[in-house]
């Protein structure tokens, strides 16, 4: 049964987003490293391909190339960027150095009518089933995302010309005999609108693939993928008091009962109040075994002098898993750890085993475990998105208040709080932290529907002169921030009213001792990441 679209990775920044993108739709996908063997790819019984976009040239010398066995498929192809022109190159078409590149937004007119595109005067003639999805004169142009230098000279036997563009005169093509597309834009972006709608279109219409990847086909699969790989054994989860650790631990307590204990590790690192509301959820809530563990100094020991951010990942990861190891030593020694890893911290600590991008920082679920831990890892989510773990947490009957809670590191406040961390300046910061999201909930920027995805206060290793009561001060710094996103791929800074940052830092300032500057960060991801470390 094909009911799934393979992505193929050929280097873009946007693949991940390809995938969620498609994912959105109701249709599941999985994304592989262009040179992935076909044997893996196709494990998934995909009923169509996606070629993603890339920083190379398809001549030159390396530049990944579209493999045999997806043109031998017989399969739909959707080429994106540089996957049209991989697609063009294979086919036996031209792709050349354009003497005007488009980066940047643009706009694209469709000029023959199309199933991906839609129609523009009326049906093609080879597809009438596609007249319900005319355009109508002057809605056949729509505002994309170009990212290129070269462009499509001579498209190959079969194809004709779909769309164009100010510098593309092939700005989408088709092969509407063999189900074959190409688009020089990116459908994936924010910036092109109707973008979902063309995958939709092509992962649905023309692969015929289910539109059936919802919250309870999740948890259905899973909990089979579940109870699988740890059969009666007893399994431990590690609780952080994010969303995605208590997601996973709900999910593997629907599929294994009374086999899992759920172990919350109190580091000292926590939020304000924070251990309180999540021991109280679990057990009122989920009904798990849960096990409380105050290792505050443990932590804070071993972070002593360090201000290395992947070293305090690190640490912060092995001490986690000895904790554990030490927890399971007394519960008769459970072989198997849950975790709440999910998609986009795979992505940025670079695992091999799906995608080819550079490794941006270590996650202590991720990069930061050690290579002797006792345990084999179950990560239920680990291919997930955010949005999809809310969603199934939802589904699983978890409250609001806990799946919609601010997303928070597994590391906690260790990599908030940048240069050493020690109880006074994690004091410093959680205080300031609860302030910020306080007052964010008083005028309804954080929550379930709101706009802001994540807020949280950041302690800067900077001391600047200030003035209190005549006094002069000589104290450090907090930076604020606030984000928008769908999948925490990409992230929006998100614009926080004049009158509450005036309240939010005169509250800062004169509740939290030590601290006299406050600033504000008005970063999107990319270039910076959403946490600082």
């Amino acid at each position: 049964m094909k009911n799934s679209i393979a992505i193929l990775d050929f280097g873009s920044q946007y693949a991940q987003i390809i995938a969620r993108r498609v994912r959105e739709q109701k249709v599941y996908c999985e994304l592989f490293p262009h040179d992935a063997p076909a044997a893996q790819v196709n494990a998934i019984q995909p009923g169509g391909y996606i070629l993603s976009g890339g920083p190379a040239s398809v001549y030159a010398e390396g530049a990944p190339q579209v493999p045999d066995y997806i043109l031998d498929s017989g399969l739909p192809i959707l080429g994106i960027c540089y996957g049209m022109q991989a697609l063009t190159h294979a086919l036996g078409g031209q792709v050349d150095p354009s003497n005007e590149r488009e980066f940047g937004v643009a706009t694209v007119k469709v000029t023959e009518s199309n199933p991906l595109l839609g129609a523009v005067n009326g049906p093609h003639p080879a597809s009438p089933k596609f007249e319900k999805q005319n355009l109508g004169e002057g809605q056949n142009e729509f505002p994309t995302l170009m990212s290129h230098g070269d462009r499509i000279t001579q498209m190959p036997t079969g194809f004709i010309s779909l769309a164009q563009s100010d510098n593309s005169p092939v700005a989408a093509m088709g092969d509407l005999a063999r189900n074959y597309y190409g688009v020089q834009f990116h459908p994936e972006v924010n910036h092109t609108p109707s973008g979902g709608e063309m995958l939709r279109k092509f992962a649905v219409e023309i692969c015929g693939v289910t539109a059936d990847w919802t919250a309870e086909s999740i948890i259905e699969s899973k909990v089979e993928e579940i109870r699988k790989q740890v059969g009666d054994k007893r399994v431990l989860a590690a609780v952080s008091g994010g969303v995605d650790s208590s997601v996973a631990a709900a999910l593997v307590h629907k599929a294994i009962g009374d086999q899992l204990v759920c172990v919350y590790v109190d580091t000292g690192l926590m939020r304000m109040n924070e251990s309180d509301e999540v021991v109280s959820a679990f057990r009122e809530h989920l009904g798990a075994e849960l096990i409380a563990v105050d290792v505050e100094d443990n932590f804070l020991g071993a972070l002593a002098g360090e201000t290395d951010p992947e070293k305090k990942r690190r640490i912060v990861g092995e001490k986690f898993i000895r904790i554990f190891e030490r927890e399971a030593k007394s519960l008769g020694q459970p072989q198997f750890l849950v975790q709440g890893t999910i998609y986009p911290d795979v992505v940025e600590s670079s695992a091999p085993d799906r995608n080819k991008a550079a490794k941006i920082k270590s996650h202590h679920n991720v990069g930061g475990l050690p290579e002797d831990m006792q345990f084999a890892l179950v990560e239920p989510l680990r291919y997930l998105f955010k949005d999809e773990v809310r969603l199934v947490g939802e589904a699983l009957g978890l409250p609001e208040k806990l799946v919609w809670r601010q997303p928070f590191p597994g590391p906690g406040l260790t990599v908030r709080c940048l240069g050493e961390v020690t109880k006074p300046r994690v004091s410093r910061l959680r205080k300031a932290d609860a302030i910020l999201l306080e007052e964010l909930s008083n005028i309804g920027m954080i929550g379930k529907g709101a706009e802001t995805s994540q807020a949280f206060a950041v302690l800067l290793p900077v001391r600047s002169v200030g003035v209190m009561g005549d006094q002069r001060t000589y104290q450090e710094a907090v930076a604020i921030r606030a984000v928008t996103t769908s999948d925490f791929m990409t992230a929006e800074w998100t614009p926080i009213p004049h009158e509450a940052l005036a309240r939010i830092s005169s509250r800062i300032v004169n509740e939290v001792e030590g601290i006299n500057r406050v600033v504000y960060d008005i970063t999107s991801k990319p270039p910076a990441t959403i946490e600082w470390e």
